[in-house]
């Protein structure tokens, strides 16, 4: 038997989801986490939630049909915060023009409901599959994947997992990482109608951003990858001093390093250390790092030849998708933590990045029902199906 998806009840999740508000920050998930806690209980999952700090929920859903391999969904349940510009009520789902509007629709509460249906699904065709199926769905992505951290920390036995994030029903099977390192630029304090006095940490650090600039220029984007693209270097945010009388006595940047699969985050670690040791011999600019802002984590890849690899781009092509892939992210998702439980993966997700995280984001509506069977056909083939 092969069941077909109840697009009514799709969208009617869908909504609900969409209506609970978890903007991140703060995130708060256990309101959604309880929701999906009743609707899967209720379809017969064993399901558990963990709750890793006050209101941060991570739901796992359970169904052991036999022995066999573990297949793992998941996706996130945190977005990002609402902001202005949109024609109607984020929080209220709204459909037009075969387009489903709100908070989440992409990103990532319509892979979720996608997911939840494909769970439905599998459970009604246990003849068809053996092994444990999951649905894992996390707090935090969207700021520093503190709930896939947090389940990937506790070593679940996973084989083969999907990622939810919008991908037009594409397989990508790849993506960057992010490293954060808050750099101090150390300078002396002085009047500043007596500026000789001092050392201005400003200046000092501006010697040390053109180091930056020249480092991403001639060795860090010439490191690529062929489905994520070049790596990157650059800094995006700046702050010095303290008085407007003051010469500063220390200047910090944040630097936002883009690293593609292969680079090993200790060496590039390293390799800032080297930076701004250089800087120092070259123009004696005092500088360390005080501190690592929290990030999705680094980057991974599945190698194309896996079996998920293959099974994806089949399910994608026989739903309807025109172009499968395979691709890669050039931001982070939950694949890495899920490739650190020696978990082989893939992302998969109705709905595109382009208007994620944007005014008036939405899903098609094709995109998001077609998904649902996407999954459901990945899963059935990781798990002995035919």
């Amino acid at each position: 038997m092969t069941s077909t998806p109840d697009v009514v009840r799709m969208k009617r999740e869908l909504a609900q989801l969409v209506a609970i508000d978890t903007q991140n920050p703060p995130g708060r998930e256990a309101e959604a986490a309880a929701y999906l806690r009743g609707l899967l209980a209720g379809d017969g999952f064993d399901v558990e939630l963990t709750e890793y700090k006050p209101g941060r929920m991570n739901v796992v859903a359970r169904l052991v049909n036999g022995e066999g391999p573990t297949f793992a969904f998941n996706t996130h349940m945190d977005v990002v915060p609402v902001g202005d510009g949109w024609s109607s009520d984020p929080l209220v789902l709204r459909e037009d023009g075969g387009k489903l509007y709100g908070r989440g629709a992409c990103d990532c509460k319509g892979p979720l409901a996608a997911m939840l249906e494909a769970l439905r699904m599998l459970k009604s065709e246990r003849s068809s599959w053996h092994g444990t199926l999951l649905g894992v769905f996390v707090a935090d992505e969207e700021t520093a994947s503190e709930g896939a951290k947090f389940y990937a920390a506790s070593k679940p036995k996973i084989d083969s997992a999907v990622i939810g994030e919008p991908t037009n029903n594409a397989t990508f099977t790849a993506h960057k990482g992010s490293l954060r390192p808050v750099v101090r630029v150390h300078g002396v304090a002085a009047h500043s109608g007596t500026p000789h006095l001092g050392e201005n940490a400003i200046y000092r650090a501006g010697q040390l951003l053109e180091l930056v600039a020249a480092h991403h220029e001639n060795v860090v984007q010439k490191r690529s990858h062929p489905l994520v693209g070049n790596a990157s270097l650059t800094v995006t945010r700046i702050n010095g001093g303290h008085a407007d009388n003051i010469v500063p006595s220390h200047c910090d940047l944040l630097l936002d390093r883009r690293m593609v699969p292969g680079e090993d985050e200790e060496a590039v670690k390293r390799e800032i250390g080297a930076l701004l040791a250089d800087a120092n011999k070259r123009f004696g600019v005092r500088a360390d790092i005080i501190d690592y802002r929290a990030t999705t984590g680094g980057p991974t890849e599945t190698a194309l030849d896996e079996p998920i690899v293959k099974a994806s781009l089949a399910a994608c092509r026989a739903h309807g998708t025109s172009d499968v892939g395979p691709y890669g992210f050039q931001g982070g998702c939950d694949l890495v933590h899920f490739r650190s439980l020696g978990a082989q993966g893939t992302v998969i997700g109705p709905g595109s990045l382009s208007v994620a995280h944007k005014a008036d984001e939405f899903v098609p509506v094709d995109e998001f029902a077609a998904c649902s069977l996407i999954y459901r056909d990945v899963a059935k083939a990781m798990l002995g199906g035919v």
